[in-house]
């Protein structure tokens, strides 16, 4: 049986307090499910304090990290705040993690960019954290990378046994993480180059989309049913010319406007026409959460009007 489909958009580019809460409510108000934060060193706000804000002025709004880049926090310090912003929202927290990919930040920060493995092996251990520092009671841990020793995080988070986990990737060790550890899997382009650029697009076509959720299905095992399968969409637009838009847009990403039309991270067309898409990626892939970036929301919601909850 598949999935009610649920919308979510991120907060990118809102910076005043007021239109933050302002849109929030607009987003409760329009059927989406969910606000998120990224997380980058630019001039957007701190990805929890924007979340705070919006819980504050929302009451059924969930509000997530898409995604939180693990090697800017330890896991530890991490808890306390997830666990806080939870109390505070009333149990509506959607906690994003990954291994972090964007080499500026990481240079500018003056953050060791280790190679992918080593990066996604310390997010494994910092999940083993959270989900301790998640339960009741002290606990001890020791791996390769954190050290615990007698902590207790307090309060508790408001959902149990946890807040669900999402974690995304486009390349096979990170699938294949999320595949076995994570309640919600995001389908990503890969980003192994640290940046969006023409070396995304040939992994965000519908074939790669295939060979990706082959591995979390393998990885996931007979819990594979129980994930939920996201998709970020890059570019949103209603157009009545689909085919002229993506034969602009695509060589940038290194893909055809076929290519592009097909893929999970473009929904370009009239209303009935994105509609259909959506159902289709339901259809071969399981897809139901579709999350847009924050400028196309307002153009987006006839078509969560349509689908959300359905």
């Amino acid at each position: 049986m598949s999935r009610p489909f649920r919308f979510g958009f991120s907060l990118d580019g809102l910076d005043d307090p007021d239109e933050i809460a302002r849109r929030a409510r607009w987003a409760e108000d329009a059927g989406y499910s969910s606000v998120v934060a990224t997380d980058h060193f630019d001039d957007r706000h701190g990805p929890l304090v924007s979340l705070t804000a919006v819980a504050l002025a929302t009451s059924s709004l969930r509000v997530g990290t898409m995604v939180l880049a693990n090697d800017y926090r330890h896991p530890a310090v991490l808890a306390k705040e997830f666990a806080s912003l939870d109390v505070i929202s009333g149990g509506r927290l959607e906690v994003g993690m990954g291994a972090g990919w964007m080499a500026s930040d990481y240079e500018q920060a003056g953050i060791g960019f280790d190679r992918p493995g080593v990066r996604i092996e310390r997010l494994d251990e910092a999940v083993s954290v959270l989900e301790r520092c998640f339960s009741e009671g002290p606990f001890d841990f020791e791996g390769d990378h954190y050290r615990i020793s007698g902590l207790e995080i307090l309060p508790e988070p408001a959902q149990k046994p946890r807040p669900p986990l999402l974690m995304a990737g486009g390349a096979h060790r990170m699938l294949a993480l999320a595949g076995r550890r994570a309640d919600i899997v995001g389908i990503n382009p890969s980003l192994h180059s640290g940046a969006i650029d023409e070396h995304a697009g040939p992994t965000a076509t519908a074939e790669a989309t295939d060979a990706k959720l082959a591995v979390v299905r393998e990885a996931a095992g007979d819990r594979f049913d129980a994930i939920e399968l996201q998709t970020r969409v890059h570019l949103a637009v209603i157009t009545d010319d689909a085919n002229g838009l993506a034969a602009a847009a695509a060589p940038a990403f290194g893909i055809t406007a076929e290519q592009a039309l097909n893929s999970p991270h473009a929904l370009v067309g009239t209303v009935d026409e994105c509609v259909d898409t959506i159902q289709r990626w339901r259809e071969r892939w399981g897809v139901s959460y579709i999350s847009f970036m924050g400028g196309s929301a307002e153009e987006m919601a006839p078509v969560v009007e349509r689908l959300a909850g359905r």
